[in-house]
């Protein structure tokens, strides 16, 4: 087999040559061919498409992080290419729901005795992808205020924690799942296409990327507490205070414009989203179903 390996060395913010020398090393001895490049955030899927026409992979590899994992995934939609993951970022979150390995011997195995899995991924806004978590509100301000600031760590999201709790106000938002329309005031609403933020905070304790739905889910309250939980590992959140609708499309307005971020990355402010899913569109290299265990 062929494998394409498209790194971010920028993602997370720590030098990849640990995990350019362990592929490196992996393949030393297998009678598989590997390839690397790198992406440099400016002409990516121009790029991708051109190691792809030139080597002829069986499967592209995202080196990096939740942000690294869409721009590839971007590319390979609805093709036939399978999707590797190696979590070289600071938030993994996708890649922790599907059970990769977070080591580099680990996920490079997977590559070999992993399979093949169609994945839902959700189309937002007609030009927009989502693989894992968007929302508006709240934690969107927060990922606005963490770029602008370039901070990092748990302790670059704390203080963006504290910044954006002297700003919150609650949206008024009307949301249109199916025939169902409901007018609430909510402090953020999350498309979840899986059930927990990079940092492992569930959120959406029924998401499966894989069951050709996602889910709405309505932050009526939302106290200092658990919005920690949104960047460390404790209980779900309560579900008194919140709701969580299954969908496979939705329109949400909003009164005002909003924050808005799709898989970690600002995306503006907004006052209308649209959103629905494409079952299967992506395949992705995942453990054996008696290999995999549950995520944390």
């Amino acid at each position: 087999m062929t494998f394409l390996f498209a790194i971010n060395p920028v993602s997370g913010g720590t030098d990849k040559t640990v995990w350019e020398e362990g592929i490196t090393d992996f393949f030393a001895d297998l009678p598989h061919t590997c390839h690397q490049f790198h992406l440099d955030g400016k002409t990516d899927e121009t790029t991708i498409r051109q190691q792809i026409d030139q080597h002829k992979p069986d499967c592209v590899v995202a080196v990096g992080g939740d942000g690294t994992l869409k721009i590839v995934a971007t590319v390979l939609l609805g093709s036939d290419i399978p999707l590797g993951v190696l979590p070289a970022g600071s938030a993994n979150g996708m890649a922790r729901e599907l059970g990769i390995p977070p080591d580099i011997k680990g996920s490079l195995s997977l590559l070999i005795d992993g399979m093949p899995k169609a994945t839902d991924i959700i189309t937002v806004n007609e030009n927009d992808i989502c693989l894992h978590l968007s929302d508006i509100g709240l934690n969107a301000q927060l990922v606005r205020y963490y770029e602008k600031n370039n901070l990092r760590g748990k302790l670059g999201y704390l203080r963006g924690v504290i910044r954006v709790l002297q700003k919150r106000r609650l949206l008024r938002v009307s949301i249109t799942v199916g025939e169902e329309c409901v007018q609430r005031a909510a402090f953020m609403v999350v498309l979840a296409n899986a059930r927990m933020y990079g940092t492992g905070a569930v959120i959406n304790p029924d998401g499966d990327p894989f069951d050709g739905r996602f889910e709405v889910v309505i932050f009526r309250q939302l106290s200092f507490w658990e919005i920690i939980k949104l960047f460390w590992r404790y209980r779900p959140f309560d579900p008194k205070k919140i709701e969580i609708y299954p969908a496979t499309s939705v329109e949400i307005e909003t009164h005002r414009r909003a924050y808005f971020q799709v898989d970690g990355e600002y995306r503006g402010r907004i006052t209308n989203l649209k959103a629905v899913i494409r079952p299967g569109a992506l395949q992705v290299i995942v453990p054996k179903a008696e290999e995999q265990q549950p995520a944390d």
